[in-house]
């Protein structure tokens, strides 16, 4: 039995979920089953492409959704999750039982974690340390922003090396082990601890450009960077150099998008009735994630449609901010 798990690339909750899912499915479906791991990117245009449905069993975890009948597995957690109504109203006609949805988790580990104990009777207290981390980077839920910024933990060191990741290689060998082994453990790992030093080094350069090309006004930061190769920052990094902030707007560019990220600080004192929803702002030009954070993507040859939607952004942020702050 073959099974393609496809999963959100560069995301630590990403590879977390496609490695929780294959322990889940060898323990409670198939023992024999072997596992071939596919990163799934956000980008301007179609997001799936059929011909690689072909595993016997095809899973998705913590990205959009697709209606091909291939994809036997479904796992996600993200409010923008599907790509069109007609996606919505397949997914709500599936009888296999084998296709889970709920906005209301913070990281789709862990809605992973629940669902399958719940519905399969999976025991996924072997991972706990690998499913609490996964609920605290991806839901922001870090004690203060110094331990969001300053790596400290294995699996801070972990996502940076997820995130910056550009071997194709690496998901086969890294996956596996976050389903077996302690994270302190796999840093210790030579493929891994190599990796470290220079992006580490690079984390430390990001929080520098970072700070020279932003700017900070009512509420909202804006950076562009998209003249640097900085795609995988630590999107932390503006709350740590403007703590007082509530919203951020980034630039950023790599070969296959210019990507806008919209995101909220997890610390900002502004009540959580009056926060905007940052889902609802991105899926106006095709983008979408969650209520506190979101992202739109672009071609790379659009860089400045990119700037005027994030500049369009940032000034209805503020605008909502002011008035916000006003009726405080």
């Amino acid at each position: 039995m073959r099974v393609r798990v496809f999963y959100h690339d560069k995301c630590f909750d990403g590879a977390a979920s496609a490695a929780l899912f294959s322990r889940f499915y060898r323990e409670r479906i198939n023992p024999d089953a072997q596992f071939v791991f596919s990163g799934l990117l956000h980008r301007a245009g179609a997001l799936f492409n059929e011909a690689d449905f072909d595993g016997d069993e095809n899973a998705i975890v913590d990205f959009k959704y697709s209606s091909s009948p291939r994809i036997t597995w479904w796992f996600d957690h993200h409010l923008s999750a599907f790509l069109t109504p007609q996606d919505a109203e397949n997914f709500r006609n599936d009888r296999s039982g084998k296709k889970f949805f709920d906005p209301d988790y913070k990281s789709c580990t862990k809605f992973l974690a629940d669902t399958t104990a719940r519905v399969f009777q999976f025991d996924p207290r072997p991972v706990a340390d690998l499913v609490k981390w996964a609920d605290i980077i991806d839901g922001a839920q870090y004690s203060d922003v110094k331990t969001a910024v300053e790596l400290g933990e294995p699996a801070m060191k972990l996502t940076l090396v997820i995130e910056a990741n550009q071997d194709d290689t690496l998901s086969g060998k890294l996956i596996p082990l976050l389903a077996e082994k302690h994270l302190s453990e796999i840093i210790a790992m030579p493929f891994i601890a190599k990796l470290l030093p220079p992006l580490l080094k690079r984390h430390e350069e990001s929080v520098d450009i970072i700070r020279k090309n932003s700017e900070y006004k009512d509420g909202v930061i804006y950076f562009d960077i998209s003249a640097y190769d900085l795609e995988g920052y630590n999107k932390f990094v503006p709350y740590y150099l403007y703590p007082e902030s509530t919203y951020s707007i980034g630039l950023s560019k790599s070969s296959f998008r210019t990507k806008v990220s919209v995101g909220s600080n997890p610390w900002t004192k502004m009540p959580a009735e009056k926060m905007t929803n940052l889902a609802v702002l991105c899926e106006r030009y095709g983008g979408g994630g969650h209520a506190r954070v979101g992202a739109i993507s672009f071609p790379p040859n659009q860089n400045e449609v990119a700037k005027k939607a994030a500049q369009a952004l940032v000034e209805e942020l503020r605008a909502g901010y002011r008035v916000a702050t006003a009726k405080a």
